[in-house]
This record gives structure tokens, C-alpha cells and sequence, in this order.
């Protein structure tokens, strides 16, 4: 009899109060819904890599005359259009044609519009993208290091943290409750030089029994791309009734380029949970069970 082994994610969304950019830039994905704030008294421009083939929309008017919730502008065979809203708490999607794929955009009224969506081609992208730096675990453990004393160093030591960014929530933590346990986003750092972002989170263990998860798992999800860890400094291990600090590090994109994610993002932390095992143990020559972890195919410094 094998050991029940389930997996379970921890996460917590790290959820900006700043109003998004208003000039944004994102890369094509037909599998993903692209929301868009758009306001009634503000233009917003959305731009393709090349001219648009067709425009399919609901409750969309072109001379704002005709009744609808938003006016679009769009000059056949160009490659981008311009949009406002028409109400207040309208939405509406547009599925746009282009390069023989369709990519759906949802509009929402918003008093914090985006002006200026420039979409970019994915193999474009793919091509333009630079390589990650090649950075060393011990480089790594040293960034780490200076996540965990950050505050120190940029008052002490700044030359030893310069062009860092860091951005902390210890006036309103992000808390994501799971019943048994919590997981709590503190901090962020990035070091552009060595494109690496550091997550600093809290795991809180509100139940009697221990809970295990797999330290070498911890990953960060940004819109439907994930990033795995380059080093992390975990336990593994929540003991009943205790929280755990952990310090991991994310370098690069899974496919070796430059991740240049900012710190203004929205984050899930995720990583894989080991279930205790049962309380009746049965010998067996059956071969054990192996839980494969998250990791990154360029992933440095993992156990």
C-alpha cells in the first residue's frame, strides 16, 4: 500500500493598490483573455503587429450613434484601433483577427484606463530577447543574503544595494488563508544586473499536525507565464501551530531569457505540498512513489 501523496498549492496574489500603467505592453497569446480598462472620457489605442484582419464585437458602435457601450474607431487595413466607453460599469469583448489567429480583449469602464496597449508578436519577442545572465549559486546565496538584510545595507552600506528595488508590505501584508495554513507575501526585491527578483514570504501553520512541502518547488506565476526558482532558503517543513520565513530567488524565463519583470506585477507564489503520511504504516515491496518537483529547465542552485 503506498503512501497517499497529494498536491497542493500554496499561493498568494500580490495585489497592487497603484492604478495600472497607463502605456502597457504585453506579447500575443490566443489562449488568453486580455482585459483592458477603458474610460468614457479618455481614448484608448490598442496596437497590433500588423494590420487587422477583422473586428467581431457586442454592444460596440462605430459613429456613437447608434446605441452601444462603446465607441470604436478602426480604419480597415490598419493595424491598430481606439476605443472609449459609452457607460458607466460597461463590458464588453472584442475578438480581434490577426495573422490567422483570433485574441479576445475584454473591456471593463474604468475611472484608471489604459491609453496605450502595444501588442507584440510572440516569435518577434522570442527573437529581440536577450539571454539571461549566467549567475553563479553562490552568487545567488548572496543575493539572499541581501534581501534578508536589505534595510541594513541601504542605510549602513548603499553602495552595497545600488540600483536595487525593493518594495515591502508590512502595513498591509498580502494574507492568502487555506484553513489549515496561510501564506503571507512581505517583501520583493529585484537586482536588475543579475535579472533576478527575490520573494521574502511567511508560511503560517494554523493547524495541530505538520505539514511538509518540497523547498526546491517554489515558483512565481505572472499573467499565464511561470517562473521558477533559480535558489530558495526554506525548511520544508511547517511544524503545528508555527509559521516559517522563506527567501527564494527567480532568475530569468524558463526558456533562458531576461524575465525583466517589474516589482509592480501581479504575483502568485506557488509551491508543492507533500500530505503527513498516514498514521498506520504497511510494509511493502512495491516500489516508492516519486513526486517530481516544479523546477525550471535552466534552474541554478537547487538542491
Amino acid at each position: 500500500m503506498k503512501s497517499p501523496i497529494s498536491i497542493l498549492i500554496l499561493s498568494a496574489t500580490l495585489a497592487l493598490a497603484e492604478p495600472p500603467e497607463a502605456i502597457q505592453r504585453i506579447t500575443l497569446d490566443e489562449r488568453v483573455v486580455v482585459t483592458v480598462p477603458v474610460a468614457t472620457n479618455r481614448v484608448t489605442t490598442i496596437s497590433l503587429p500588423g494590420p487587422i484582419a477583422a473586428i467581431d464585437a457586442v454592444g460596440v458602435t462605430a459613429d456613437g450613434k447608434t446605441p452601444g457601450q462603446f465607441q470604436l474607431a478602426h480604419t480597415k487595413g490598419s493595424s491598430f484601433l481606439s476605443v472609449r466607453a459609452l457607460a458607466r460599469k460597461a463590458a464588453t469583448n472584442l475578438n480581434i483577427r490577426w495573422n490567422k489567429r483570433t485574441y479576445v480583449f475584454e473591456l471593463i469602464e474604468s475611472d484608471t484606463p489604459v491609453l496605450a496597449l502595444n501588442v507584440e508578436d510572440r516569435a518577434t519577442t522570442a527573437q529581440n530577447a536577450q539571454p539571461a545572465p549566467q549567475v553563479s549559486p553562490t552568487r545567488l546565496l548572496a543575493l539572499l543574503d541581501k534581501a534578508k538584510a536589505f534595510p541594513l545595507l541601504k542605510k549602513q552600506q548603499p553602495d552595497a544595494v545600488a540600483g536595487a528595488e525593493a518594495r515591502t508590505f508590512s502595513d498591509k501584508p498580502i494574507v492568502t488563508d487555506f484553513n489549515d495554513y496561510e501564506i503571507r507575501i512581505e517583501e520583493a526585491f529585484r537586482f536588475n544586473p543579475e535579472d533576478t527578483l527575490v520573494f521574502h514570504i511567511t508560511l503560517r501553520n494554523k493547524s495541530e499536525q505538520e505539514i511538509r512541502y518540497l523547498p526546491e518547488s517554489f515558483c512565481v506565476r505572472v499573467g499565464n507565464r511561470l517562473y521558477f526558482q533559480s535558489i530558495s532558503d526554506a525548511p520544508g517543513v511547517l511544524p503545528p501551530c508555527a509559521a516559517s520565513t522563506v527567501y527564494f530567488a527567480v532568475t530569468g524565463t524558463p526558456d533562458g531569457g531576461r524575465n525583466e519583470l517589474s516589482l509592480k506585477n501581479d504575483f502568485s507564489v506557488l509551491v508543492t505540498r507533500t500530505s503527513p503520511p498516514p498514521r498506520e504504516v504497511v510494509s511493502t515491496n512495491a516500489p516508492a512513489k516519486v513526486v517530481q518537483p516544479l523546477r525550471s529547465p535552466k534552474a541554478q542552485g537547487q538542491p
